[in-house]
């Protein structure tokens, strides 16, 4: 017999309590429905665990021995100090983050959605049985359910691979490393470049590819590997991990190109795959991409109409607030009665915590190009004003891409201090379809580094 809506234990199940799956409990519940979650690790999921809070912590500590550098020049009388008290950083920052697990279950809790510790999976449309650790399984049915279990790091499957590490276990080593390897010259590879150098490991970056940050502006990138070959860091382009050996505390990586690093870490950091494992997606016939990933429409429904998914387990764009805003707009469609609500993707701006860090939204110049743009370009470098009394040597560069037709802004870019909290404004003004003569009418703030984006001439 079919049951009704009203014979279901739960009017909305997500599996999965990520930033996405809990803002869209929470609306969920705000708004009427009886709503249950699963969870089988911590609270918060990657972004409060494993992903971007305990990651800009990091940044932040490691950023830390340049302020001290950099007082010398403010005529601070200050001793540098030799080395980072690793365990004592670790511990505060599990701290921060046991912190952030209570207020994510308090806004559960609050919310009345209904909290269940465990793996949660399909075993009809409708059902799901949820494994539990510490207490007897439980089967439970839902009227509409919600994926949003995320994603997890993958490694390099070569021989040795079980010396090295992900991005998941580097928040929790034991020990710093005194050099480390990381496979892969994506964002986290260059972020994680960041944390260990600035924390005085020595730091070797091997990438398949001829450069870092794929996908980002060409100009942005080049500022980048040259800040970065200043500090120090090793850069292995066109190479990839053929093997790893260890030799007892000494790992000995080999590389495509014949080079053989020592080492005492080796962090894969070659990208994520979705957490799809164990779900029985198979039983229930959802359809996925060759890399496992839950197709979703525009709505974020799968082919089965009852099913959602959203966030980095499913193919859209794989950003914490992407995954909060759809969490948010679908409740609101399944049970506020409106189904106009949606999630804007155009313009979204991102960041790359580097260093220096990088934030950009919008079109690059070479996407511009291939989108058919005739465009006009406008750049800048120079050196931040904070950095001149500290010696510093190290630039901000920014570059604004602009139709030639429409004098629209199509792409803002910036490497450089306080970047990322810069180019959230800049966002606001692409989406409300800012042009060039709008930045240059604007007044700047004097004196900062922002005041630049509104007096920028043409680099044509």
């Amino acid at each position: 017999m079919t049951k009704t809506a009203h014979s279901y234990d739960y009017d909305y199940f997500v599996i999965g309590a990520g930033s996405g799956g809990v803002r869209s409990s929470r609306i969920a519940a705000s708004l009427g429905a009886k709503v249950g979650i699963a969870e089988y690790k911590a609270v918060g999921g990657t972004c409060v665990n494993v992903g971007c809070v305990p990651k800009k912590i990091m940044a932040y500590a490691a950023d830390y021995h340049g302020h001290f550098e950099d007082a010398k020049g403010y005529g601070w009388d200050i001793q540098v100090p030799e080395r980072l008290d690793w365990k004592k950083f670790i511990s505060r920052k599990n701290d921060e983050i046991k912190r952030l697990n209570g207020i994510y279950d308090g806004i559960l809790e609050k919310a009345g959605v209904e909290y269940h510790a465990g793996y949660a999976r399909f075993i009809d449309e409708h059902t799901l049985e949820i494994d539990c650790p510490e207490g007897e399984d439980k089967t439970i049915t839902a009227n509409k359910i919600l994926i949003a279990t995320g994603g997890t790091p993958r490694k390099d499957m070569v021989p040795g691979e079980e010396h090295t590490i992900t991005s998941d276990e580097a928040f929790f080593l034991e020990e710093q490393p005194k050099h480390i390897l990381i496979i892969g010259g994506g964002y986290i590879g260059v972020e994680f470049s960041h944390i260990f150098r600035g924390m005085g490991s020595k730091v070797s970056i091997c990438h398949r590819g001829p450069m870092f940050l794929r996908g980002f502006d060409d100009d942005i990138v080049a500022c980048l590997h040259e800040d970065m070959q200043k500090q120090g860091v090793n850069l292995h382009f066109n190479n990839q991990l053929q093997s790893v050996e260890k030799k007892g505390d000494t790992l000995y990586a080999h590389l495509s190109g014949g080079e053989v690093i020592e080492c005492d870490c080796i962090l894969s950091a070659i990208g994520r795959i979705p957490n799809v494992q164990g779900l029985g997606l198979d039983k229930i016939g959802i359809n996925q991409a060759e890399n496992g990933q839950i197709k979703v429409d525009e709505h974020d429904k799968t082919n089965i109409e009852h099913i959602f998914a959203l966030g980095d387990v499913t193919n859209k764009l794989q950003l914490t607030p992407i995954a909060i805003a759809q969490g948010q707009k679908l409740a609101e469609r399944l049970f506020s009665g409106d189904p106009e609500r949606e999630v804007c993707y155009n313009n979204v701006a991102t960041a790359v915590f580097s260093q220096p860090p990088i934030a950009t939204v919008g079109c690059s110049e070479a996407e511009a190009k291939d989108l058919g743009y005739d465009i006009e370009v406008f750049k800048t470098k120079f050196r931040s004003m904070k950095y001149i009394l500290a010696e510093r040597d190290e630039k901000i560069f920014m570059k604004l891409v602009v139709c030639k037709n429409t004098d629209k802004v199509l792409g803002v870019h910036m490497i450089g201090l306080d970047a990322p909290e810069i180019m959230q404004g800049f966002a606001v003004a692409l989406n409300a379809g800012a042009t060039k003569a709008d930045f240059d009418r604007t007044i700047g703030i004097h004196p900062t580094s922002a005041e630049e984006f509104v007096t920028m001439k043409s680099s044509n």
